[in-house]
């Protein structure tokens, strides 16, 4: 199965880990269907090769170093040469495929399903469908910090006030790893990279 015109589709790779990518790449290698045009380990990777040349569907992990998946997705949103982006990301967190629609993806999977499902998801998505488990669409315009638990948010929220890892933990009476245990958390929910993009996340959403 081709795309209408007869050609291969033409795919980007977008994902943190060096497994992953080199995974991708043979699968997609060895497939007819498509042509594998770029790879990158991060969304500035990844936004430089769309810049670079056209290709009609990205696969882009949640979770990268620096710009991440929602970072992605915000960039892409207004742009009429974007291709086509299937959100691939190993967390089971439900909120993710609702942010990735909220924000213009058209597809999600996850890494637990089989390779076929993926590659079927990029082709589908390639043809102008969009691919998603089911979405509570009365939640798409709702704010992206709703996915974090209550203690996440008021951690935001100290961590948007300049607070260090040290004086977080004072302040909530915990450890710093575990200090360190919820930004993680924080991160990958929103699918952002580090604490700057956080800050800057929670006071867009709160001003």
């Amino acid at each position: 199965m081709l795309t209408v015109n007869g050609t291969p589709i033409s795919v980007v790779v977008a994902d943190k880990s060096s497994l992953v990518r080199a995974g991708l790449q043979a699968l997609l290698n060895e497939d007819e269907r498509f042509e594998l045009v770029g790879v990158a380990e991060n969304g500035e990777q990844f936004l430089a090769l769309v810049d670079q040349q056209p290709f009609q569907v990205g696969i882009v992990g949640w979770v990268m170093p620096g710009i991440g998946g929602r970072g992605v997705l915000d960039q892409l949103r207004d742009r009429s040469d974007a291709p086509r982006v299937v959100i691939y990301t190993g967390d089971p967190s439900s909120d993710i495929p609702r942010q990735a629609m909220r924000l213009g993806g058209a597809g999600f999977c996850t890494k637990s399903e089989p390779p076929s499902q993926l590659l079927d998801s990029v082709v589908r998505v390639a043809t102008g469908q969009m691919i998603f488990p089911f979405v509570d669409v009365r939640g798409l315009h709702s704010c992206p910090l709703s996915s974090l638990t209550p203690r996440e948010r008021e951690l935001l929220a100290a961590l948007s006030e300049g607070n260090s890892n040290a004086q977080l933990a004072a302040r909530f009476e915990i450890s710093v790893q575990t200090v360190k245990f919820h930004l993680k958390n924080v991160y990958e929910k929103l699918g952002i990279g580090n604490r700057a993009q956080a800050v800057a996340l929670y006071v867009s959403e709160n001003s």
